[in-house]
């Protein structure tokens, strides 16, 4: 008999005299033992995250956040999707682009800025590997082989800076490890989808190891052009991305350098003339999801390139750790936009030179620099300290049939001082507090104007002598959160934090006889109080917020009208309030239930602030309007703020000989959101919704995973947003993609 053999009989034969002991029979001992060990593996696993620059979990920050990763964020991504397809899978999350899928625009608690601009600023931040990226395009970069997305709500200027007054979304990509590690995906789907990606890493000596990843993806052109008789010509993609990344490791000093590119090929949203009704929200028959009649040439197609690099340095002393990122990216690209949707047989004005823009990005080139010392002990006072530099350059050229080329340029300078430190009073309550100080300063200056253009040779544009623009600020943002621990399993938080988004400058209604704007730096002072518990034995993770804000000077973009202008302009105050639940329960050992709901309340608050209602005249606006005919915006909800998110998703398997079968489905549904700044019958949404599934057979013997899936698989057609100068145009969710998926894996 082996020696294993030896002890479990050992094992035994003392659980039987002991249970007989107390009267216990070992049968009834091997049932409680079941019992015990369905209970472990029924137990929830603790996840990790690093909202406060520092690894800790989730249970224990005493901030509003949700998480995705795992099969989760792998069933949301399964068609082929850009970033924008994590709208509404988080409570209080939303995103959606008038710009394919090149420039998207996140909203956190009804927070955001709907500016479709190369230069919108964003009060959303999104950071990726530690580094922010503050232009639309480097927002957009394809999302692979990636270990975590964390959607932290509410301000986060102290330890992230400006311009995060409703939040951020930071991924963080796999890292280098010793142990060897591969895998492959490839999937095949309607509309010519195809999706293949892969990483393979591990160690390259004792102390070095790296990881390279790459993408590809790929969709067919499924939309006809019927005015000019073309089938398959729009909608179609292109994209590919790839990372490297070297760890070096020692006793004192970590290093990673992240090398990352990406080249996309598409085609931008797609347009629809007159798909809405006056007096209703409703898609109506001139919507065809397939076909479009674009009376200009260019089929809105699209094209960026960007790459980065970053090195992330961590130097451990005696009881602290100095870390430094320091980063740079680039992009460069443009597209064409036939923005009133064409088709001249249907009612409203179709003019192919002046509703058709082209808008390039020139040399956008970001540096970042950022130095951190934080303590690295188990004492009760912890703390971190550190400073931040940006700098930020890029132009614009926006061409119009019309008008001609125009060419803008805007650069941004900022740099901040921080720190933050927590202070566990005792077993239950740990106290924290954190200040930054930042100094904000853009630039803007009009190059040529109007170049070829017929609009200046006919003497109807004239070239505009616009001075330079220099703007510049600096804010003060400050915390303070306690985080209360009722039980073991069960915390309180509250927090109190204040924020700002920098002055903005948009100069794009420069390319169409209009001076630039500018708008003052908005603050916000947010309050929030939650709950994080893990309950049923660690089986049931629930947690929920409460949150109220004032922003002061909120920038809002106000776009539309006769010209489509666009041009920024500051409320007095924006007011908002409502709730989050999230919550995870492993129901039994082989389903698991997961999801939430959010509400949130938006407000305008200026009694004199007034905006062009839609240019075509044929929206029936709801807000009361001035003798000119502007609408009076007081009182209205911010625009593409959803008031409710619902969230669901549940998780089935059944076990087979060597793996098993299961089963994700997701659900999500979005309330009433307004999509600009005025209210009508026409510019709003409510209950847009869609759903995915996916089934799928897990072998753990040979680590591959075969799969079908489905997204939106109800086709549903959900307005998300609209274009109101000269008609009713609308553009829609993606539609229903159907496929198969092959992934294996390495070890």
């Amino acid at each position: 008999m082996t020696l294993f053999g030896k002890s479990a009989l050992v094992a035994a034969v003392q659980a039987a005299l002991f249970g007989t002991t107390l009267g216990f029979s070992p049968a009834l001992l091997a049932q409680d033992s079941d019992k015990n060990l369905e209970t472990e593996e029924k137990k929830l696993e603790t996840i990790t995250i690093t909202a406060q620059r520092r690894s800790q979990s989730i249970q224990e920050v005493p901030i509003s956040v949700a998480t995705l990763s795992g099969e989760k964020f792998d069933s949301i991504f399964s068609s082929g999707d850009d970033i924008t397809a994590l709208a509404i899978k988080v409570p209080g999350l939303y995103a959606e682009s008038s710009n394919g899928r090149a420039a998207p625009r996140f909203y956190i608690r009804g927070l955001g800025n709907t500016d479709f601009d190369l230069a919108a600023s964003q009060p959303v931040s999104i950071v990726m590997d530690d580094v922010v990226m503050e232009n639309v395009i480097l927002k957009s970069f394809p999302l692979f082989d990636v270990q975590q997305v964390e959607v932290i709500r509410g301000p986060q200027g102290t330890l992230f800076g400006r311009n995060t007054t409703a939040g951020i979304i930071k991924f963080d990509t796999v890292k280098p490890r010793q142990d060897f590690d591969a895998y492959l995906k490839t999937t095949a789907g309607t509309l010519g989808t195809a999706h293949f990606e892969g990483a393979v890493g591990g160690g390259l000596t004792d102390s070095l190891s790296a990881r390279a990843s790459f993408l590809s993806q790929h969709r067919s052109n499924w939309i006809d052009n019927s005015f000019t008789g073309q089938k398959d010509v729009m909608g179609g993609y292109d994209e590919r991305a790839g990372r490297v990344q070297f760890l070096y490791e020692s006793d004192q000093v970590d290093a990673l350098l992240n090398v990352h590119s990406r080249s996309y090929d598409g085609t931008s949203t797609i347009f629809r003339k007159n798909i809405l009704t006056p007096g209703s929200n409703k898609l109506n028959e001139n919507y065809d999801r397939d076909v479009v009649a674009y009376d200009a040439s260019g089929n809105n197609v699209q094209s960026y390139d960007a790459w980065g690099t970053s090195l992330k340095l961590d130097i451990k002393f005696d009881g602290m750790t100095l870390t430094s990122i320091s980063a740079l990216e680039k992009a460069k690209g443009g597209g064409i936009g036939d923005i009133d949707g064409g088709n001249p047989n249907q009612a409203g004005p179709a003019n192919p030179d002046s509703a058709v823009t082209e808008d390039q990005l020139k040399d956008l080139k970001q540096v970042t620099q950022e130095i951190r010392l934080a303590s690295d002990t188990s004492s009760a006072l912890s703390w971190q300290t550190g400073a931040f530099y940006f700098d930020s350059s890029f132009g614009v050229n926006t061409i119009d049939g019309f008008f001609g080329a125009t060419e803008v340029f805007h650069g941004n300078t900022s740099w901040a001082l921080f720190g933050q430190t927590s202070y566990k009073v005792n077993d239950k309550l740990t106290l924290t507090g954190g200040l930054r100080y930042t100094e904000d300063e853009k630039t803007f200056s009009v190059g040529q104007q109007n170049v070829d253009g017929f609009a200046l040779v006919i003497g109807f544009a004239e070239i505009q002598d616009y001075a330079p623009i220099k703007v510049k600020d600096d804010q003060i943002s400050w915390e303070l959160s306690a985080n209360y621990r009722l039980t073991n399993t069960t915390s309180l938080f509250g927090r109190v934090a204040e924020g700002f988004r920098a002055q903005t400058i948009q100069g794009r209604d420069v390319a169409f006889e209009a001076p630039p704007s500018v708008a003052d730096a908005e603050t916000i002072t947010s309050f929030e109080v939650g709950t994080k518990s893990d309950l049923l034995n660690n089986t049931l993770r629930l947690n929920a917020a409460l949150f109220y804000y004032i922003i002061d000077d909120i920038q809002l973009s106000a776009i539309g009208g006769q010209t489509q202008g666009n041009q920024l302009i500051n409320a007095d105050k924006g007011t908002g309030y409502g709730f989050e639940v999230d919550f995870d329960y492993r129901v039994l050992q082989n389903l698991s239930l997961g999801g939430g709901f959010s509400y949130n309340k938006t407000e305008l608050k200026d009694d004199t602030l007034t905006v062009a209602p839609c240019g075509s005249g044929l929206c029936t606006v709801l807000n009361p309007t001035t003798t000119d005919g502007l609408a009076l915006i007081n009182g209205n909800p911010f625009p593409q703020a959803p008031e409710t998110i619902l969230t669901l998703n549940a998780r089935y398997d059944y076990p087979l000989p060597g793996g098993e079968l299961y089963v994700f489905a997701d659900y999500q549904r979005q309330g009433k959101t307004n999509l600009f700044l005025y209210e009508s019958a026409e510019f709003h949404t409510n209950n847009n919704y869609e759903a995915g599934l996916r089934v799928a057979y897990i072998n753990y013997q040979h680590n591959y995973e075969v799969g079908v899936f489905g997204r939106n698989i109800t086709d549903q057609d959900n307005l998300k947003g609209a274009i109101d100068f000269s008609n009713l145009t609308g553009f829609v969710n993606e539609p229903r993609v159907i496929g198969v998926d092959f992934k294996i894996s390495f070890y």
